[in-house]
C-alpha cells in the first residue's frame, strides 16, 4: 500500500493541466490619439495622475465630499462585497488541492428474526442477532482528490481571475460615482453662480423697470416701454426660481452620492473659482492598465479560457484516494479494544464511458464563452478610445470656444451700457435696450454654460484615463469592511 501511496503523489507531482494557457489576446490600440493635437506628455511626468484625483481642482469642499463616497456609497458597498464573495470563493477552490478529514459516530438500534445476521462497521464486523441488537461506531474518514489532469487547478485560475475582475469591477464603480460626485458639484456651483447673475440682472431690470415707468409718467414714452420692461424683469425672476430647483435637486443627488439623505446635506453657496486643469495625456496603450473597466474585461478573458481546461479535464479519469479508520462494537464500554478495529485506505478512479455528447458540448460551450470574452474586451478598449477621445477634442475645443464667447460677454455688456445710457438720455427707444439687455443676459448665461461644460469635460477625460488607477491594484485592493445593521 505504501508503493500505491508513493506512485500517486509522484502522478501529482508529474500531473500537467489540461486546456490552453491563457495568452491576452491582441486588442485595436493605435500609438496616439488622433485628437491629441496640441497635447504633449510631458517627462518626467510630475503632473501624472494619482489616487486622489479630485485634488487637482484644488477645492477642499469638493475633496471632502468625495472622500465620503468610498466610504458611503451604497452602490460601491454591493461592489465591494461581491468582491469578498469572489476572494472567498478562491480560497474555497484552493481547498480542494489538499486531502478533507471527516469524524462520525453513530449508535444504531436494530432487530431480526431468529437467525438473522446484522452487518456492521466498514470493516464488515458481523454479529449474530435473536433480539434488538445495539450497534456503537466510531471512525475518522480521509479522502483526497488527486487533481492529475489540472481541473481544480483550472477552477483555481479562473476563480482568482474572476476575483480580479471583481477587484476591477469595484474600482472601476467607486471611479465612477466620483466622477459622478465631481460633475454634480460642479454643477451646482455653475448654477450657484447662475443665481448671481440672475439675481444682479434682476435688479438691472428692476432699475430699467423704474426709469420706463418715470419716463411714462413724465408722458416721454408709451406704456408699451412699462410692459416691455416689466416683461424682461418677470422672465428673470421666473429663471432664477427655476436654477433654485436645479440646485436643490443637485445637492439631493451629492447626498444620495456620499450615502446621506437629502436633509442631512447642507452646501452653502461658496466663490466659484476653480479652473479646468491640464489633465497629463499618456499613450493609447496605458488605457489597458489604467482603465478598471478594460481591466476587468481582461481578466474575465482569463477566468473563461481556464474554463475550457475544467471542460477538457471531464474526458479523463477522476483519481482519488481515500481511507478510514474506527471501531465498531454492540457495547459501549469495548467500543474502542484491538477486537473492534477496522480500517481501510486505497485508490479510486471514475471514468464517464458514454455521456451522449455532453462533455463535448460542455467544451464547446466554453470556448463559445472565452470567444464572447475576447470580443467584449476588444469593444471595451474601443468604447475607452473612444471616449478619450472624446473629451480629449471635448477639452480642446471649449477652451477656444471659452475665450471667444467671453469676448462676447464684454462686448454684449458694452452694448447694453450704451443702449441704457441712450435710453435715459431719450436718443433711444426701450426696444434697443431690451435687446441688449437681453444678448447680455445670453453671452453670460452662455459663458457659464461653456465654463461647465470645460469642466465636466476634464472630470470625464481624467475618468477616460482611468483616474490614476493601476492594473495592479486588483491583486490587493482597498478592502472596506461594511458593517452590517443586527436584525
Amino acid at each position: 500500500m505504501r508503493h500505491v501511496g508513493v506512485a500517486i503523489c509522484a502522478l501529482a507531482l508529474a500531473s500537467c493541466a489540461v486546456g490552453p494557457n491563457y495568452k491576452r489576446p491582441s486588442a485595436p490600440v493605435t500609438a496616439e490619439f488622433k485628437e491629441a493635437a496640441g497635447w504633449k506628455i510631458s517627462t518626467p511626468n510630475d503632473a501624472a495622475l494619482r489616487g486622489s484625483w479630485w485634488t487637482v481642482y484644488g477645492d477642499p469642499v469638493l475633496t471632502d465630499l468625495v472622500t465620503q463616497v468610498q466610504a458611503s456609497n451604497q452602490n460601491i458597498r454591493a461592489f465591494e462585497a461581491a468582491y469578498r464573495q469572489s476572494v472567498a470563493l478562491v480560497r474555497q477552490s484552493r481547498s480542494g488541492l489538499f486531502p478533507t478529514l471527516n469524524a462520525s459516530g453513530s449508535v444504531t438500534r436494530s432487530e431480526r428474526g431468529s437467525g438473522g445476521t446484522i452487518r456492521s462497521g466498514v470493516g464488515g464486523t458481523i454479529t449474530t442477532a435473536t433480539g434488538p441488537t445495539t450497534i456503537y461506531s466510531a471512525d475518522l474518514g480521509a479522502s483526497w482528490d488527486i487533481d492529475l489532469w489540472g481541473r481544480i487547478r483550472r477552477t483555481i485560475e479562473s476563480n482568482k481571475a474572476s476575483a480580479q475582475a471583481s477587484a476591477a469591477d469595484l474600482a472601476n464603480a467607486t471611479l465612477s460615482a466620483q466622477a459622478q460626485l465631481v460633475t454634480a458639484y460642479f454643477e451646482l456651483r455653475v448654477q450657484d453662480e447662475l443665481k448671481g447673475l440672475l439675481d444682479q440682472t434682476t435688479a438691472g431690470y428692476q432699475e430699467s423697470f423704474q426709469i420706463a415707468q418715470n419716463k411714462y409718467t413724465q408722458g416721454t414714452v408709451s406704456k408699451a416701454d412699462v410692459a416691455q420692461a416689466e416683461t424682461q424683469l418677470r422672465n428673470a425672476q421666473s429663471q432664477a426660481i427655476s436654477v433654485t430647483l436645479q440646485r436643490a435637486q443637485l445637492e439631493h443627488a451629492i447626498a444620495v452620492l456620499i450615502g446621506k439623505a437629502p436633509g442631512e446635506l447642507n452646501l452653502q453657496r461658496a466663490e466659484f473659482t476653480v479652473a479646468p486643469p491640464e489633465a497629463p495625456l499618456a499613450v493609447p496603450s496605458m488605457l489597458l492598465e489604467r482603465r478598471p473597466d478594460v481591466a476587468a474585461a481582461e481578466r474575465r478573458m482569463a477566468a473563461a479560457n481556464a474554463q475550457i481546461g475544467v471542460a477538457i479535464s471531464a474526458y479523463f479519469p477522476d483519481l482519488s484516494i481515500g481511507g478510514s479508520y474506527g471501531y465498531s462494537s454492540t457495547s459501549l464500554n469495548s467500543l474502542f479494544q484491538t477486537a473492534n478495529r477496522f480500517w481501510s485506505l486505497g485508490p479510486q478512479a471514475a471514468l464517464t464511458l458514454l455521456d451522449f455528447g455532453a462533455r463535448g458540448a460542455q467544451v464547446e460551450r466554453s470556448r463559445a464563452a472565452y470567444d464572447q470574452q475576447v470580443a467584449t474586451y476588444r469593444q471595451t478598449v474601443l468604447t475607452a478610445l473612444a471616449q478619450a477621445e472624446d473629451q480629449l477634442i471635448a477639452v480642446r475645443l471649449l477652451g477656444e470656444q471659452g475665450a471667444i464667447q467671453n469676448q462676447a460677454v464684454a462686448a454684449a455688456e458694452e452694448a447694453q451700457r450704451i443702449a441704457r445710457n441712450a435710453y435715459r438720455a431719450g436718443l433711444t427707444d426701450f426696444t434697443t435696450v431690451a435687446s441688449a439687455q437681453a444678448a447680455a443676459l445670453s453671452s453670460e448665461q452662455s459663458a457659464l454654460t461653456i465654463r461647465r461644460n470645460q469642466l465636466t469635460a476634464s472630470v470625464a477625460l481624467i475618468q477616460a484615463l482611468g483616474g490614476g488607477w493601476q492594473a495592479e491594484q486588483m491583486n490587493a485592493p482597498p478592502i472596506q469592511r461594511v458593517s452590517t445593521p443586527q436584525g
